[in-house]
């Protein structure tokens, strides 16, 4: 899972977040309720997920409950590959 989390940290950083401190972006930081993310940039976020890791994230997974951080991410990718 440590994999997954740093794949996903790394791309918020690149697309979401260019020039800030690594260190900043935690997996607790909010992303969405936060305002990192909004829904255009969260549906970018699905993209990514789904191509890198080859999973599919459903229309209610899409959310604030899964996607809020990036240790939510990590997990929900986790259980999904775990499960295919």
């Amino acid at each position: 899972m440590e994999d997954i989390r740093r794949v996903v940290h790394d791309y918020i950083l690149g697309e979401f977040l260019p020039g800030e401190d690594p260190e900043a972006l935690t997996d607790q930081t909010p992303l969405i309720t936060g305002g990192i993310l909004d829904s255009i940039s969260t549906l970018k976020l699905v993209v990514f997920l789904e191509e890198r890791f080859g999973v599919i994230v459903e229309a209610h997974e899409a959310g604030v409950e899964h996607l809020d951080t990036v240790g939510e991410i990590a997990r929900l990718i986790a259980e999904k590959k775990h499960a295919a």
